[in-house]
């Protein structure tokens, strides 16, 4: 299935961000919620749609890896 987004959204693919203590035990990434998370930008829109009709140019682009907090995007 192929996505497009609209006008400045992206589609952000989360990537696994599992941590290990010294002793080895591994972590799961939901003990901290509030930490921001990164991922790859899958897809990005045109950019935002200006008063004269033209699309601003988006500052990510496809393949670009990106921070975000865990409950910022639109699920």
């Amino acid at each position: 299935m192929k996505i497009e987004p609209l006008y400045d959204k992206v589609v952000i693919k989360p990537l696994s961000q599992e941590e290990v203590t010294e002793s080895g035990i591994v972590l799961p990434d939901t003990v901290d919620k509030e930490k921001p998370m990164e991922g790859e930008v899958v897809a990005a829109g045109p950019g935002r749609l200006l008063e004269n009709g033209n699309h601003a140019s988006m500052s990510v682009k496809v393949g670009d890896r990106v921070l975000f907090t865990k409950y910022a995007p639109d699920e």
